[in-house]
């Protein structure tokens, strides 16, 4: 029974969406060559997805919320209410591409079926189409994301003979209220002993548990600092609405790399840093004064550990990372950015929210659905930025290539701007995402996004073939 129940953190991500703020997770996957027939790409999907057997069952939740809400195998199961055929109206440009991926985002998954949907998108023109896809955050998260691809994805032009599937599935029956209560019950009662389990585990390592609350207290008190004092004002902090915006930017991983060679740093460094340049020339856009002003991006960083790869659910905790939007200059950006993410590892903020996530197993689901409403609603942040490593190498669906790999990142409660970076096969993919109203002007935000990666590759002294600068800034 608990290998079918939600983690506290995959349960949250249910808890605080709205009709604004849709959590899932998304990304817009664009190929080389002739977009397969539908019925072969809805084969494609059934001969796998014994291997993501998630992808086959929906979410319950226990009366009266007493039990943490869990994964059933859906009885009407229908792929082709899953995986969707569309069309690029003319002239069927990315431009065109875009816009459909804003009104496909904005659109919420329906909770009473399996979380996940697939757009099959002809029309792209040049030889091209696209694949639009959704997973609900509470499913999967962006390492368990990418891992997942591996399975429906090739990873050469001949399609692999998928392993042998086994009997014909059959949905189990689904649970009654009576038992779902029963558990939740259960659940809750078990609880004391699954604490008293864990302190003898505790007694009988002392050292270790020592040294680990020691851990977990300083990266508490590192995170409850930040709490405790609001993220500044700014126009990317207003209420939503349920429509979206998505915009790209593309950028070569070997410029990144060269650019934290030539500085010294990382490439997350480099790419935090070209955010911060492109938000500083997006606020002077919109007449901002960013004197003095530090914006605060939640970072999210997997704590996934090798053993945990390939599994669905939610392994993430994140940091609270400053922008320093004033500092105008690429490379006195570059190096307050480094220095402020080296000072973020030492914290250990990133263990502390861990802690933090493993904490409510033991709470009540209902309580726990208030706290983290409390939460999305408190000013903590301005905007997530999150940086997903991806395969270096060329994936395939029917033998065509995946070319890009664009992610996108859901937007919470007053959180009008997102920004997700995936890094694939030598290219790096900005997402971003924006509320219809409050970001009227992403394209204008993408521009400034490639300006900014020009300014930093220029000040390091690096070459690099950047996609041109789009003068198209559709309405």
């Amino acid at each position: 029974m608990s290998g079918d129940r939600l983690t506290a953190l995959d349960a949250s991500f249910l808890q605080i969406e709205d009709h604004s703020a849709h959590m899932h997770v998304a990304s817009v996957l664009t190929f080389a060559g002739e977009p397969p027939q539908y019925d072969e790409l809805v084969q494609t999907v059934e001969e796998r997805l014994h291997l993501v057997p998630r992808y086959r069952q929906r979410v319950v939740s226990s009366p009266f919320g007493v039990g943490l809400p869990r994964w059933v195998d859906d009885p009407h199961l229908n792929l082709r209410y899953h995986i969707r055929h569309s069309a690029l109206p003319e002239p069927g440009g990315e431009s065109q591409l875009r816009a459909l991926a804003g009104r496909v985002f904005a659109q919420p998954l329906d909770h009473d079926k399996p979380l996940w949907e697939i757009w099959l998108v002809e029309g792209l023109g040049g030889d091209r189409f696209a694949l639009v896809t959704k997973t609900h955050h509470a499913l999967v998260d962006g390492i368990a994301g990418v891992d997942l691809l591996t399975v429906l994805f090739d990873s050469a032009p001949e399609p692999t003979v998928p392993p042998e599937r086994g009997p014909r599935w059959l949905p189990k029956p689904m649970p009654s209220r009576s038992e779902l209560f029963g558990e939740g019950v259960l659940e809750r009662a078990s609880a004391p002993l699954e604490l008293a389990r864990a302190a003898g585990g505790a007694l009988r390592r002392p050292r270790h548990t020592a040294g680990a609350l020691v851990k977990d207290s300083f990266g508490l008190a590192a995170l409850a600092s930040k709490a405790l004092s609001p993220a500044p004002s700014s126009p990317y902090n207003t209420k939503l609405g349920p429509h979206r915006r998505f915009a790209w930017v593309r950028w070569e991983l070997e410029a990144a790399k060269a650019i934290k060679d030539a500085l010294g740093g990382t490439v997350n460094d480099a790419v935090l840093t070209a955010v911060t340049l492109a938000l500083a020339r997006h606020l002077a856009r919109r007449g901002v004064a960013t004197e003095g002003l530090e914006l605060r991006a939640f970072v999210p960083v997997s704590v996934r550990d090798d053993s945990g790869r390939g599994e669905t659910g939610n392994q993430v905790a994140g940091v609270m990372a400053p922008l320093p939007v004033w500092a105008r200059e690429p490379l006195t950006c570059f190096e307050l950015v480094h220095e402020a993410m080296g000072g973020l590892k030492d914290s250990g903020q990133a263990m502390g929210a861990k802690a933090l996530t493993e904490l409510p197993g033991f709470a009540s689901p209902t309580i726990l659905s208030q706290a983290m409403r409390v939460a999305s609603g408190r000013h903590l942040f301005n905007l997530v930025v999150t940086n997903v490593p991806g395969p270096q190498f060329p994936l395939y669906i029917a033998g065509r290539e995946m070319v890009d790999f664009i992610p996108m990142v859901p937007l919470a409660r007053g959180q009008a701007l997102g920004v997700a970076i995936m890094s694939y096969n030598g290219k790096l993919c900005f997402g971003l995402s924006g509320d219809w109203d409050a970001m009227d002007d992403l394209d204008y935000l993408a521009q400034d996004l490639r300006a900014a990666i020009g300014e930093l590759e220029e000040a390091a002294g690096v070459a690099s073939e950047r996609e041109s600068e789009s003068t198209e800034v559709p309405s």
